[in-house]
């Protein structure tokens, strides 16, 4: 989304980019190691982002509020993965950086739903890549 300010659309939020960290992810997709599914792309999934305008639908995000958003940008709820709480794996996921646009961008819009609050005791550059691990619960 670059530089370009759009108002998000139901429940997702924009945000104005903070910081973002750099995934491995990230680099095998430049590499091609895994190709794009669309074009042009902006990478970039360990976000840190503060919300500058929510959609009509949005209940649990607020303007002002510091968030990080992850690589999974969505997923459907319905499949036997997010059935069983395993929506990494959802059949129908986005991702953040990669099925849609991510944030080495000015802005980002993100799905409300899968963005996380960010504790203030983390700086922006700390906050970003912890964003994938300690703000998630990964490897608790």
């Amino acid at each position: 989304m670059g530089g370009r300010r759009a108002t998000p659309p139901g429940g997702e939020v924009l945000l104005k980019v903070r910081c973002c960290g750099v995934c491995r992810t990230d680099l095998h997709i430049v590499e091609g190691d895994i190709p794009p599914i669309k074009m042009p792309l902006v990478l970039g999934h360990q976000v840190v982002g503060v919300v500058e305008e929510v959609g009509e639908e949005v209940v649990n995000v607020e303007v002002g509020e510091r968030v990080g958003v992850p690589w999974l940008y969505w997923s459907c709820g319905g499949c036997k993965f997010c059935r069983r709480g395993l929506e990494d794996l959802c059949d129908n996921a986005l991702f953040t950086g990669y099925s849609v646009d991510g944030g080495y961008a000015e802005y980002v819009i993100a799905d409300s739903s899968f963005t996380h609050p960010t504790p203030s005791v983390y700086e922006d550059e700390k906050a970003a890549p912890r964003s994938v691990a300690e703000l998630w619960g990964i490897g608790r």
